[in-house]
Order: structure tokens, then C-alpha cells, then sequence
């Protein structure tokens, strides 16, 4: 049997908007390399960024046109999953397109991303399936447009895309999800909590496969990875970096040092 591409595979998920498609053929790469079927080969161009395509819904406007929900409802609680359904999909997009994007790196790296994207189609399933418990479903509601922005803002620097993508989008996760376990419980709701946990635990090994390939591509250019990391979110952070509180125990496991940490913790 021929290898499938793995680039080939990618720019399938990319460039297609079905979404039940991206998934299986999400899962399928995953179980092509497990099978040893996944060729590296890079024989394929590298399309634009600004003709990936995304499904026709949900409806995507600015952060700030969005309304604020609150949990204490059964429409808040819909909303609420439903936007983490939308984070978890695109984390799918962001997934293929570090692999789609950056070629000639060593085939560990591409193993890791395809990871990714086969846990976060895991998640995105899970929370889909738990907004048709409440009588939704992906797309059923708008949602922000501003995670993809991201990627175009680093399409062509990788060290850049580490920075922003896994070391400060999914990274922010780690600080804010143990607080929504601990509502979800507080509420009695175990469905919520354990895809939460389940999601969060996943996320701390996502953000360490950032950190890794953050420092292992800083070593290679001959940079110091504290001060690189400082002044890429200095770039391209909107309003300088992330504003606090952040669970150092989890950004620590997942690759953070703790200078970095002081100083997204200071004022400066």
C-alpha cells in the first residue's frame, strides 16, 4: 500500500469545508502514521493562508460583538460550550496549518502537530456531542473571529507561530479552565467537568510540544529563548502580553520557565 502525504492530508483539511470530513481525515492521518503509511515527503506547494477555507457556519464576528453569558443559565451554559467548541475546532485548523506551513523540519516536529490535531478533533467531538445533549450544536450560534487571526499574523515566521499559538493562546487555558472545573463541579454538572479535565490535560501536553519546539528552533537561529519569547509577544501580543492570573504549577510543567513567568506577572 502507498504512503498517504502527510502535506497532501493537510492541505485537504485547510483548503475543504466540511467539517465532518476534516475530522475523519484527521483521525485517519493519526492512524496512518501510527501504521508506519505516512509519507514526509514535501512534494507539494504551499498555498496561501488567505484561501484557507471555514465552514459556512457559525456566523464569525469581532471578539467585542459578542454577547457575554452567564453560566448561571441554560442558554449561558449552551453558549459557553458552544465557544469552547469553536476554540477546540480551530485549534484543529492551527494544528494542520503549523504542519501545512513550515516544511524541512524534522519528522518528530510534524508527529507532534498531528498529535495535536487528532486530540483537539477528540475534543471538538466531545463537546459537539455534548451541546446536542442540551439541544444545540456546533454552528447553531455565532462565534469570534479572532483565534485564526494568529496564524495570519505569523504565517511566515514559525518561531513567531510558537509564541502566540501554543505559548500564549493554548497556554491561556491552563489558567482559566481549573476555575471553570471547579463551577461546573460546584454546579454538580460531572458530564461538563469531565470533558473540561479531560481537555485540560490534554492542553498542558499541547502547550509543552510549544515549548519544546519553541527553544528547539531558538537553539538552532542562536537565540536566547527567554528574551525571544519576551519580545515576539511584545510584537504581536494586541494591548503588549496576556494579562494575569496564570497558574505557573501548569505553565511550568508545560515548558514555561520561571522567569518568563515573572515576567508575564510584571507590570512592565
Amino acid at each position: 500500500m502507498k504512503p498517504a502525504n502527510l502535506f497532501e492530508l493537510a492541505e485537504a483539511c485547510l483548503y475543504r469545508t466540511n467539517n465532518d470530513q476534516k475530522l475523519a481525515l484527521t483521525h485517519q492521518a493519526w492512524q496512518l502514521l501510527q501504521g508506519g503509511l505516512l509519507s514526509f515527503a514535501d512534494t507539494t506547494p504551499v498555498l496561501p493562508i488567505g484561501q484557507v477555507q471555514f465552514p459556512l457556519r457559525p456566523l464569525l464576528k469581532a471578539p467585542r460583538d459578542m454577547p457575554r453569558r452567564r453560566l448561571n443559565s441554560a442558554h449561558g451554559t449552551v453558549a459557553f460550550f458552544h465557544a469552547i467548541a469553536h476554540v477546540e475546532f480551530m485549534a484543529v485548523y492551527l494544528a494542520w496549518d503549523i504542519i501545512y506551513r513550515f516544511r524541512g523540519l524534522p519528522e518528530a516536529f510534524y508527529r507532534d502537530w498531528l498529535q495535536v490535531a487528532d486530540e483537539e478533533a477528540q475534543h471538538f467531538t466531545l463537546l459537539n456531542e455534548h451541546l446536542q445533549t442540551m439541544g444545540s450544536g456546533y454552528g447553531e450560534l455565532p462565534a469570534h473571529a479572532g483565534l485564526w487571526e494568529r496564524a495570519t499574523d505569523t504565517a511566515d515566521d514559525l518561531l513567531a507561530r510558537l509564541a502566540l499559538v501554543p505559548r500564549c493562546m493554548e497556554a491561556r487555558g491552563l489558567d482559566v479552565t481549573p476555575s471553570l472545573i471547579e463551577k461546573f463541579r460546584q454546579l454538580d454538572d460531572q458530564p461538563s467537568v469531565a470533558i473540561l479535565t479531560r481537555i485540560l490535560t490534554d492542553e498542558v501536553g499541547h502547550v509543552a510540544i510549544g515549548s519544546t519546539w519553541f527553544k528547539w528552533l531558538c537553539g538552532q537561529r542562536g537565540l536566547q529563548s527567554e528574551g525571544e519569547y519576551q519580545q515576539l509577544i511584545t510584537q504581536y501580543y494586541k494591548g503588549g502580553k496576556p494579562k494575569g492570573p496564570f497558574n505557573r504549577e501548569m505553565r511550568i510543567i508545560a515548558g514555561f520557565s520561571q522567569a518568563e513567568l515573572d515576567w508575564l506577572e510584571s507590570s512592565t
